[in-house]
């Protein structure tokens, strides 16, 4: 017994008729020489015409204005903390640390900087309050004198002591030129410090530490003509 394999009819429509209801048991079609043809002129006049997106002289005068609210307001928005997160990722600012005369290590500028411009983000492991108040412990019996942990907020703070980057160096200054900010990047809560004004190259990056106020108070050594004498 010889079994004849079933011939692919064409429908009136132009599609192809399955014999065995199923496309895939009859192995693969051979296209005619016309039909390439005919496919080939299709496709190549949809790519010569134009995206319909550039075809502005069919756009009504009220739509063109609209567009261009649409993009100044895009445009605007554009100078928001995500936008200046994600320059600062591409294109760090040169930074360096070496000895500084307010306190041991400092964060200084190699290059100049515009005010209002994000300068380095203070990086480092997100801990609870309750391991923040372990680890400060920890850090004491190891002889680790400096704190470099920036709450974030009630219950969040970021610990540099040992994952960290040169944020950390940074010294506080009763009359600084940077402040600290909290954004918010895909949900997730990060400290970026912003420049409050022009900084010259070889300029200490300084802000103020903004610690609450304690009965035992730590000494400020920032030497500003408006310096408090204390850091909390």
């Amino acid at each position: 017994t010889s079994f004849s394999t079933p011939k692919k009819k064409k429908r009136d429509d132009g599609m192809r008729e399955h014999v065995t209801g199923c496309a895939r048991s009859e192995g693969y079609y051979k296209i005619d020489k016309k039909d390439k043809l005919k496919y080939l002129n299709n496709s190549r006049a949809f790519a010569e015409e134009p995206p319909a997106d550039t075809q502005v002289r069919n756009c009504p005068p009220g739509r063109r204005s609209e567009q261009r609210r649409l993009l100044s307001s895009f445009t605007g928005s554009c100078d928001s903390d995500l936008l200046k997160f994600n320059q600062l990722k591409f294109r760090k600012k040169k930074l360096k640390f070496c000895k500084s005369h307010i306190h041991d290590w400092g964060l200084f500028a190699m290059e100049p900087i515009a005010a209002d411009e994000m300068v380095i983000e203070y990086v480092g492991q997100n801990i609870r309050q309750v391991i923040a108040d372990m680890r400060e412990k920890r850090y004491e019996d190891e002889g680790i004198g400096s704190s470099y942990m920036f709450r974030v907020d009630h219950d969040t703070i970021i610990d540099a002591t040992k994952c960290g980057n040169f944020a950390r160096f940074i010294n506080h200054s009763c009359n600084p030129n940077c402040y600290a900010k909290v954004i918010t990047v895909e949900s997730q809560k990060k400290i970026v410090i912003y420049s409050k004004q022009h900084i010259n190259v070889n300029e200490e990056i300084t802000y103020d530490y903004k610690f609450p106020i304690e009965d035992v108070k730590i000494p400020c050594l920032c030497g500003s003509e408006n310096c408090r004498g204390t850091l909390n």
